[in-house]
């Protein structure tokens, strides 16, 4: 997991990373077919990409630039981004990350083939997120995000934060590499 230190005077300056080179792995995840034994991190670990965003609707456009620019050479970065924004915009409705001082924080791991893209919040540690399967003719203007996240991601999935702050979400995509 990222590991971070805020600068107090402007939280959009990109944040250092410090420890190993290979990430932890949250200590609980949740029992489903969403999660694999198999860690592309192992093999090719780098440091991840971290930045604190304010806890602002404004910022989610800053959160999928943030996530585009260190996906930028992925197959499909759209796909990305718009996971992102959903998550963000997840943290600051439905958690403590939405309030006058709230924050969220985007932390962007890559290797070969494989990203993972976290976001942490200043959460709600009882509801677990999951999809909610609306019907597509639902007219209601929230309540898909998560829906989205599940049918485009390779995995996702929810856990609470190991500094007992929050919760982290985070989703994973994977795409064939070309020969060299």
């Amino acid at each position: 997991m990222c590991e971070t230190a805020a600068a107090p005077h402007d939280p959009l300056v990109p944040v250092g990373v410090r420890g190993a080179s290979s990430p932890e792995r949250p200590a609980t995840v949740p029992s489903s077919p969403l999660h694999s034994p198999v860690d592309p991190m192992e093999e090719h670990s780098t440091r991840p990409a971290k930045r604190r965003f304010p806890g602002l609707p404004g910022q989610i456009a800053y959160a999928r630039r943030f996530v585009a620019r260190h996906l930028g050479d992925c197959p499909d970065p759209t796909t990305a981004t718009l996971l992102t924004s959903e998550l963000a915009t997840n943290a600051i409705t439905h958690s403590a990350s939405g309030r006058e001082t709230g924050k969220f924080e985007v932390c962007v791991h890559r290797a070969p083939g494989w990203a993972r893209v976290e976001v942490r919040d200043l959460g709600n540690l009882k509801e677990t997120p999951r999809p909610q399967h609306r019907d597509p003719y639902d007219t209601a203007e929230h309540g898909r995000g998560l829906d989205l996240v599940e049918a485009l991601a390779d995995k996702w999935g929810s856990e609470a934060r190991q500094d007992g702050m929050g919760r982290q979400v985070w989703f994973e995509l994977t795409w064939e590499e070309p020969d060299r």
